[in-house]
Formats: C-alpha cells, structure tokens, sequence
C-alpha cells in the first residue's frame, strides 16, 4: 500500500529539519558561498519533494540531498562558463567529488560533517556581520527554522529577521569571509554570539515556537553535540561548560515533556523518574567545571545552578524555590532581560506565593520587547488563577493561546481557561 502524499512530505519536512545544516555546511565547503549553498540545498529538496513521493524515501536521505545540491552546483558552474580562476578552481574541485564519491559512496558525504558545521558556525557569527543577524543566520542554516520561527525566537517582526537574513548573506559574499575556524587568539571574541545561537538552536527544540509538536529533540541534540565540540575546542571557558550544563540539564527531562499522546506535561507535573539522570550527572560535572574555572556567576552557569535545583529535587515540593528565587536575582543583575524577570516572578510566587509575585508580573505589561510573549498573558493568568480571581485567569489564558503558534502549547492554554470558566461557573 502506498504512503499517503501528506505522510511523505511530513516526512521530508523532518528530514529538511534534521539535514539541511549537514548539507549548507557541506556545501558552503565545496563553494565558498553561504547564499549559492543554501540556495542548492533548497534545489535539492524541491528536487526531493518531486522524486520521493513516487521513488520512496532513500536509504540514506541526507546523502541523498548531498548528491543532488552537489550535482547542481557542478550544473550551475558549467552552465555559467565562468572562465575566472576561482570557478575554474571550484568546478575541478566539484567534479573530483563526484568521481571520488563514485568510488567511495556515500562515506565521502559523512567526512569532516563536525567541523564543518563548526566552520559554518563561526561564520554564521563573523564580527563582519551585527548581533543579530548572527543569531539569524545561524538559526536559518543550522537550525533549518523558517524565518517566522526565528521572529518569533527573536520577539521580532518576520520582516525584521528576514531582512537581516539577506544582508547578513549578501555582507558575509562581499567580504569574501573564509570557510575557516577563527585562529585561536580570534575565538574568545567570537565565542558569546556562538553561545547565543547555540543556546536559542536549543531551546527551539526545547520548547518549538510553532507547529504541531511541542519540541524538536532532535534540534536539542544538535545543540548538544556543538555544545560539546565547543567544549572540547576551548576547554578552559567557563561559558562553553555552564551553556553545555544549562543544555544537559533541560535536556534531561525531554522524555517527561510530553505525554504518550505528545501533550505538554509542565515542569511542576512531570514524572521525575522518566528524567535522564546520565545527563543530569554530565550537566552537573559541566557545571562544577564552570565554576571551578570561575564562571560560576556567567549567565549560563547561573541558569544551570536554577536547573540543577530541579534536577537535585526527587519531587516537585521539595524544590528550593527560595535559592531559585535568589539565582534568578543574580541572573537580573548580571543579564538583565525582561525574560529574565518574568522567569523570577514566577520563582518567588513559587517560594513567596502568587500575591508577591503578580506586582512583578503587571511592571512588565508595558515592557514593549514581551509585547507578543504568550507567556506574559501565561504567567499572569496562572497567578490569578491561584488567587482565584478565575475571569480574569480565564481572558489571560485565551490571550496567551492567540498569540501562540505550537498548536500543543494553544491546547493547554484553551484547557487551562476553561478550568477557569468552570472553577467559576461562568457559561462556555
């Protein structure tokens, strides 16, 4: 019996997520150009979404997409005749792949995939190109998100963010950056903007900001597996081992996040045995090495210190909210964000209860960057709810499923407002 034409590109749309960053990255190896190589990669899986629903999906998908882009780059180089050096270089190059891959398969395709995903992380985050276009461009090739995904990491427009993707392309070609891994007296310069965009390919996988599922374990491990060549690239940072803790930590309970029907189980819910507990030992060895390199108060440690209280706690009520409370205060002050604030409040309603901590929640209503931060509505409305004061617990709640676009996630906020209509007995 055939496959279903939606069941094959669900299929392929996973296999886009889990290999386009291999394939950019190989790519961007073979031409030396971040905006052809994703270009390319895009090629092949137009090409893919042609062929598979007929052919079937290949043994070896992501080597199949590799062959393809290639292909098309070979393609490409021949049809413009371009007599330069460069593509005369290039067009050797690519034909000597194919003959090599001819005789060596699909080995070839898997050969030096750590560094170049390495490689292109250094220049996804190039000094040449600002913060945030960093960050972007980072989640576009390594995390294989669309570029609303990325707003909405951001907590920006997707104008905004797909604005800085092009000229973030069109500045990395014009500066000629090499497909290189900075010298090592340029990476402590380089390293914060990697951390950053490690740490967000992370938590899209943690927590998805849209679509059908609440998280995307294959993006955490992604993030893992850069966290921990980072790791072994710089081992005397404090930063790269509190990011590769904080990771560890929350990726511990990833087989608790989700129900056997794939519904969110919150933190407060989870069933603690099903917690990795080899990764909670390696997040708490990653951060005993940060503080022992004295990054016990960078902003990555501290928020590993708060997710190892949960990993110590064999149950919910023993937390240690207060000393969360207390990490969360450090953290403000260290790394001031508005996120960062509504995270405290909810860890002093936990240790002081929800009257102490709504005064925090409401001086951020006006914060313009949680302006569409579903979990500003979220939290408020969890609050009220405790305080029974359910109508307004309820508008919250519907607010926050609005401007949210993981489907799961708008399912547990609909359910949590109508646990408020019927505390309250107000009609559906």
């Amino acid at each position: 019996m055939s496959t279903p034409q939606h069941d094959i590109h669900r299929t392929i749309d996973a296999v886009w997520r889990m290999e386009s960053a291999r394939v950019i990255a190989g790519l961007v190896r073979i031409v030396r150009d971040v905006g052809l190589a994703e270009e390319l990669a895009q090629d092949a899986l137009v090409a893919a979404l042609e062929k598979w629903p007929d052919g079937g999906i290949p043994d070896n998908p992501g080597a199949w997409l590799m062959t393809t882009a290639r292909n098309r780059a070979i393609d490409r180089l021949r049809h413009y005749r371009l007599r330069e050096e460069k593509h005369v270089q290039l067009a050797w190059e690519l034909e000597q792949w194919q003959e090599d891959a001819g005789r060596r398969g699909d080995e070839l395709l898997d050969d030096s995939v750590g560094d170049d995903l390495l490689r292109l992380m250094f220049i996804a985050c190039h000094p040449v190109l600002p913060p945030d276009s960093r960050v972007a461009l980072t989640l576009r090739l390594l995390g294989g998100l669309e570029t609303g995904e990325i707003a909405r990491a951001f907590l920006a427009s997707e104008a905004t963010v797909a604005q800085r993707i092009v000229r973030a392309k069109r500045t990395l070609a014009e500066a000629r950056v090499p497909f290189e891994i900075p010298r090592r007296e340029e990476l402590p310069e380089r390293l914060a903007a990697v951390l950053g965009v490690v740490y967000l390919v992370f938590n899209e996988g943690y927590a998805a900001t849209a679509g059908e599922d609440w998280t995307r374990p294959a993006l955490c491990e992604e993030a893992l597996r850069l966290g921990r060549v980072l790791a072994g690239l710089m081992p005397a940072e404090p930063d790269v081992h509190g990011l590769l803790a904080l990771m560890e930590l929350q990726a511990s309970r990833l087989p608790a996040r989700t129900g056997a029907d794939g519904a969110p189980v919150l933190l407060l819910e989870q069933d603690r045995a099903r917690w990795d507990r080899l990764l909670i030992g390696r997040g708490l060895e990653s951060l005993a090495m940060a503080e022992r390199l004295g990054g016990g108060e960078g902003p990555y440690a501290l928020q590993a210190a708060i997710a190892a209280c949960h990993a110590r706690a064999l149950t919910a009520d023993a937390t240690d909210w207060p000393r969360i409370a207390g990490l969360y205060a450090t953290l403000a002050r260290v790394a001031p964000s508005p996120v960062v604030e509504l995270n405290r409040a909810v860890a002093v309603s936990m240790a002081s209860g929800p009257a102490a901590a709504l005064p925090l929640v409401e001086a951020l209503a006006t914060e313009p960057k949680l302006a569409g931060y579903h979990l500003l509505p979220s939290v408020r409305g969890d609050l009220l709810f405790r305080l029974e004061r359910h109508g307004e617990a309820r508008t919250e709640f519907e607010r926050a499923a609005a401007m949210t676009a993981n489907a799961r996630e708008r399912e547990l906020l609909l359910a949590r407002a109508a646990q408020c209509r019927d505390a309250s007995g107000s009609p559906p």
